[in-house]
This record gives structure tokens, sequence and C-alpha cells, in this order.
């Protein structure tokens, strides 16, 4: 796969001088204001709810501790699957109804045009919000009590998703071997929108083919 700067400015992560602007969504304020988070935000909102869940799951249920923790690494694994196919199915699903257009600009498309726009690099709180109340519906209904060690793990895995795409998007590429996740991303960004779904890591991008093609 591409690894060297020169190739990150031939397809545009370094030196494109256009899509550094701002979209403007909502012609209400309130709105336009709404659909914008720091990416500390959501992250916050993350730990302080996995904090909560686990001191519950301790001082409430009778899962061992060991027990416990290979639950939550399972949460962060699932995490990674979860957000390779939420990327590829949804965010780049086929906009072929007015509604869904809409839906794929307003979820992700804007993303695409406006990629340096460090305040929609993450959804809203109140969207953060809503998924956290669902994703904790269907594991407690899946796996009662260890929902309360899964979820915090599905929630590190979000929040190091957040914080690899915030990153990735607003510094420079590291010489060391995270650049992959650099130079992937760019690759989806600028020059096959349709590979490279993996944001945190190729995981998936590697068993399901979608990893971008080695320069010859």
């Amino acid at each position: 796969m591409p690894t060297s700067t020169s190739t990150l400015k031939k397809i545009g992560r370094l030196d494109r001088p256009d899509n550094s602007g701002s979209a403007h969504m909502f012609q209400n304020p309130i709105l336009e204001r709404l659909s914008r988070t720091h990416i500390l935000v959501p992250i916050t909102l993350f730990f302080l709810i996995s904090s909560g869940c686990l001191y519950y799951a301790v001082t409430t249920t009778t899962i061992t501790f060991g027990v416990g923790i290979l639950v939550l690494l399972s949460g962060v694994f699932a995490f990674t699957f979860v957000e390779y196919m939420m990327h590829k199915h949804f965010f780049h699903m086929e906009p072929d109804t007015p509604i869904k257009d809409k839906l794929q600009y307003s979820v992700h498309g804007v993303h695409h045009d406006y990629p340096r726009d460090k305040d929609r690099l993450a959804m809203p709180p109140f969207v953060s919000i809503a998924y956290v109340l669902v994703f904790y519906a269907v594991f407690s209904f899946i796996m009662g009590d260890y929902a309360l060690y899964f979820l915090p793990g599905f929630l590190i895995g979000y929040s190091g998703y957040l914080g690899v795409h915030y990153i990735v998007h607003a510094y420079q590429p590291p010489k060391n071997f995270l650049k992959v996740l650099w130079v992937n991303h760019a690759v989806h960004h600028y020059k096959d929108p349709d590979v490279a779904f993996g944001v945190s890591s190729p995981l998936w991008d590697y068993i399901l083919g979608t990893m971008p093609k080695k320069d010859k």
C-alpha cells in the first residue's frame, strides 16, 4: 500500500487548496450550531457513560472481573466491524431516492465535500446520546448484565475511531507504522471512495478485500 509523503501529496491530502471550508446546512442558526461539535465532547460523554456502566457492573452484578474484561475487549473488537459496515453500507449508501440522497449527504457526504471542517468530524451530542441509548437497549436485550461491560468496550472503540478520524484530518502523517491510517483515509477521500472503509483499523478492509491497491 502507498506510504510515502509524495503519494499523499499526489492524492491531495497534504496540498489540496480547496475543500477547506464548511457547509452551511441549516437556515436556522440554532440548528446550524447544534450540527457542530468539538471532538472532545462525544469522547468525554462516552468516557463518563462507560465509567458509570463499569461502576454499576462491578457493584451490582455477579460477573467476575476477568470475564468482564473479556466482554469489554469483545466490545472493542465488535465496534471495528460495526464501524466498517456502517461506513461502507450506510455512510456510502447508493443515493437512489431523494430521501436517501439527502440522508447520505447529511450524515457523510458533507464530510467528503469539506473533509477539513473540524467541527463536523463527529456526530452532535444529541445524536451520540441517541446512539448510546439504542446500543444499550440492543446489547441489554441480547446479553443482559453483560451489556454493562460490552457497552463500555464498544464506546472505547467508538472513541478511538473518533480520535483517529480527527487527527488524520487535523495533522500531518507521522513517520511510523501509524502512517497507514493517514494514507488509507486519504485514498478513501481523494482517490477511491469505494476502498479503505476502516478508519481506526484496516483489519476488515484486509479481510473483506477493500484495501487500497498498491501503487505500481
